[in-house]
């Protein structure tokens, strides 16, 4: 799958590893975000994500429709869009979220 980021700072903590003042995380959760990211470039198809029991893949509903997620910790998850172009799935990154206690 081809990635995308929505925002910079996305990216930054994917190719820098490093995060601005107003996005600040863990090193543990750069680190597991990197590695979340790197099985989302090699998947072939979110059909991929499934083995990966740890990932907790779904798709979101509500006013997040459209989206999917995966967890990058057990209190981090990954939204994200998937739309297909030319056989090639691309992956649009659009946030990383800090879970509430609701869903813990």
């Amino acid at each position: 799958m081809q990635i995308v980021f929505k925002q910079i700072y996305l990216s930054d903590l994917y190719y820098k590893q490093t995060s601005d003042k107003k996005h600040r995380f863990q090193p543990e959760v750069i680190k597991k975000y990197v590695k979340v990211v790197n099985i989302l470039k090699n998947a072939k198809g979110v059909e991929d994500l499934f083995p990966f029991n740890s990932l907790n893949y779904e798709k979101l509903s509500g006013d997040k429709a459209g989206q999917e997620s995966v967890r990058v910790t057990d209190k981090y998850r990954l939204e994200f869009r998937t739309e297909r172009s030319d056989g090639d799935v691309i992956v649009t990154i659009c946030n990383i979220l800090e879970l509430s206690n609701h869903y813990q």
